[in-house]
């Protein structure tokens, strides 16, 4: 397999490290996506914190880089400019931010302003939430900020170590700079933390997502439709529709047309040293809706015209199917296969199942 192979559709920097996406949102005609970069290096370094990249399309299609959204270069931010999200008000475009300082136990969020999409000041009372609550721990970061009734909400990723419970923590405010704190939102028993949230109305409901890091076991990017009540969110439909194994750190936002579209980061981890650059890349995006009672992920319709029906690295079996890799363990299914779908781009293969009630994403 040709690692150093150009991809077509999925995105990736031309050069440097990439992972988690950051910032998805439509803004001024074009979708924007900013994500997790070091952009001298292809593994992350102490050499270089982390930046945000930063890439923009109208299409899904063709993607234009653009110039590094957020330097690590303040104090408060000089050990890394780590994941968050993005909102617009007023017609201006705000980045939110784990902003963390090098070698310090406190993580803090910081926000960014532009009146572009392209150049980004960063506001001079950052940070904006300078520590975590009793309720968190030392692991907080990844704000996911949202509107709701006129009234502005960030929920923060955070971890519990008394109860070993992976936590989101929800703050408010009315004008994006100055929060206050609300209590716990969601959690999880056995975690070491959560990561990577995300939060929007969705229809009468909300679409909660987040990264969970179990204690003892592999984590996993959960997917929740529920009420959101007095700061408490009620699950009424969960669901993890991507199966992997190569993806973590999605994020969901919400646009024009209403749709709640999912990108994640597809991780180059263990090809290190498969070739001499980062082979990971973001997924293609995913339209995420509730079926049959089930949360489902599927290919928005820009993109899908690239499906087919099959293809070499997917071997149907009696059972299901099975994909090989290079030097990997396979990855096998077993169920029932109504409708069976498939993308691949070079050494990136992603596969839905039953019109998306199971997602396998893949590096081959």
């Amino acid at each position: 397999m040709d690692y150093l192979q150009k991809l077509q559709y999925h995105y990736k920097p031309k050069k440097g490290w990439v992972n988690d996406p950051n910032g998805l949102i439509e803004y001024k005609g074009y979708y924007h996506l900013f994500y997790q970069h070091c952009p001298d290096y292809e593994v992350p370094t102490s050499k270089q914190p982390m930046h945000w990249g930063h890439a923009r399309t109208k299409d899904f299609l063709t993607w234009e880089e653009l110039p590094v959204a957020l330097y690590p270069d303040c104090t408060y931010d000089d050990g890394g400019c780590w994941s968050g999200t993005a909102i617009e008000k007023d017609g201006l475009l705000y980045l939110f931010y784990a902003s963390v300082r090098p070698n310090a136990t406190d993580q803090t969020v910081s926000v960014a302003i532009s009146s572009d999409g392209i150049h980004f000041q960063k506001y001079e009372g950052n940070p904006v939430i300078d520590h975590y609550p009793v309720d968190g721990g030392p692991d907080f970061r990844d704000p996911a900020v949202c509107e709701i009734d006129g009234s502005y909400y960030c929920v923060m990723a955070t971890g519990h170590p008394e109860t070993r419970t992976g936590r989101l923590l929800l703050y408010r405010s009315e004008d994006l700079l100055h929060w206050d704190y609300v209590g716990i939102m969601s959690e999880w028993a056995d975690c070491r933390y959560t990561e990577c949230p995300s939060l929007m109305a969705t229809g009468d409901r909300y679409l909660l997502s987040a990264s969970v890091c179990p204690l003892e076991s592999r984590h996993y990017f959960s997917m929740m439709l529920g009420r959101l009540e007095d700061g408490k969110f009620y699950i009424e439909h969960s669901g993890s529709a991507d199966k992997g194994p190569d993806q973590y750190a999605g994020q969901i936002f919400r646009d024009s047309r209403g749709r709640n579209i999912l990108i994640a980061w597809v991780p180059g981890w263990k090809y290190k040293g498969y070739a001499e650059k980062d082979v990971g890349c973001m997924s293609l995006p995913r339209e995420v809706f509730l079926k049959d009672g089930q949360i489902c992920c599927y290919p928005v319709e820009e993109v899908r015209h690239l499906l087919s029906d099959e293809d070499p690295y997917v071997k149907r079996t009696e059972r299901g199917f099975v994909v090989e890799r290079e030097g990997r363990s396979p990855v096998v299914y077993e169920g029932a296969i109504d409708d069976l779908k498939i993308l691949r781009d070079g050494y990136v293969l992603e596969v839905f199942v039953n019109g998306g009630k199971e997602v396998y994403t893949v590096l081959l």
